[in-house]
């Protein structure tokens, strides 16, 4: 009736409801109830969430994050109470990533085989291109994952598709932060920036196991195909096109340096930050060692 009461005449209610006027007003000159004084702070953590995550996030994530922060609550509440105060999640999802391997280059066979749950950092690294939109024309980021602890350890954003500017210059980038473990796995898609003898000669150099996806099969390389899904959902969504080179590198660094790999909770890690992750498997490693 509280609700309503702009609308409609209490009187009339009452007689709908079938409670006297009366009662409705000593109903309403009560303080709130224990319950409703704990909704009204589990609002107020949920939309605090919801705004740190760049309104990024929806019920299951800030449920997990609510959690982190000590709540004692379920999952269907949180989305119970998100629907009433008229937030979600405000991804567009629907993007297209193309691969060029249309190319003389051999290729590697598919090592990897869907395997995307290794037990150890550096056992096996997948990598992607894909095209980001900007007012001076398509720009071309690269990325290398660990698949342990889903963490970004290298990239490279570039105005050309040559080797050196992606797929060379990301892997030397990873390699730089995390050391390539001598027969440990790179597992990528078959365009020709991975498939050329410059960027196949420095993974010999480091002793490192080539694997490729079969040919137009995106689910072979399904974590690095998610990251830019998840990417573009995040941010380029959020920004719309980049003003030019300069925007878009300082935007993508705060992203995946930021957020992704230090603060975004991610399902494949069970809620997890990658860099929560990657702790928690150095201290599995120091302790059978």
């Amino acid at each position: 009736m509280a609700d309503y009461s702009h609308r409609f005449p209490i009187r009339k209610m009452s007689q709908v409801f079938g409670v006297s006027p009366s009662g409705y007003y000593r109903w309403l000159g009560r303080p709130p109830s224990k319950r409703a004084r704990q909704n009204r702070r589990l609002k107020e953590s949920i939309r605090l969430v919801w705004v740190l995550s760049k309104r990024i996030y929806g019920a299951p994530r800030i449920y997990q994050e609510l959690l982190r922060r000590g709540w004692q609550v379920s999952r269907p509440r949180v989305a119970r109470l998100m629907r009433k105060m008229g937030i979600s999640s405000q991804l567009r999802k629907k993007w297209v990533k193309t691969t060029n391997s249309k190319h003389s280059h051999p290729v590697a066979g598919n090592l990897l085989d869907r395997r995307f749950t290794p037990t150890q950092l550096n056992q096996v690294w997948v990598s992607d291109i894909t095209y980001l939109p900007s007012q001076q024309g398509w720009l071309y980021l690269t990325t290398v994952m660990d698949l342990a602890d889903r963490q970004i350890l290298g990239w490279s954003l570039s105005t050309s598709m040559s080797a050196e500017q992606t797929t060379t210059a990301a892997f030397c980038e990873a390699h730089t932060k995390r050391p390539a473990r001598k027969g440990m796995i790179f597992h990528s898609d078959r365009g020709m920036q991975y498939a050329c003898s410059a960027f196949t000669n420095l993974l010999s150099k480091h002793q490192l196991i080539q694997s490729m996806s079969r040919k137009g099969n995106c689910w072979d390389n399904a974590p690095a195909e998610s990251f830019f899904k998840t990417l573009k959902a995040e941010l380029v969504s959020q920004t719309g096109i980049f003003r030019d080179y300069q925007q878009a590198r300082a935007a993508i660094f705060e992203y995946i340096e930021g957020w992704y790999n230090r603060k975004r909770l991610h399902s494949s890690l069970g809620y997890k930050t990658p860099a929560e992750a990657e702790q928690e498997l150095k201290q599995k490693l120091q302790q059978a060692a």
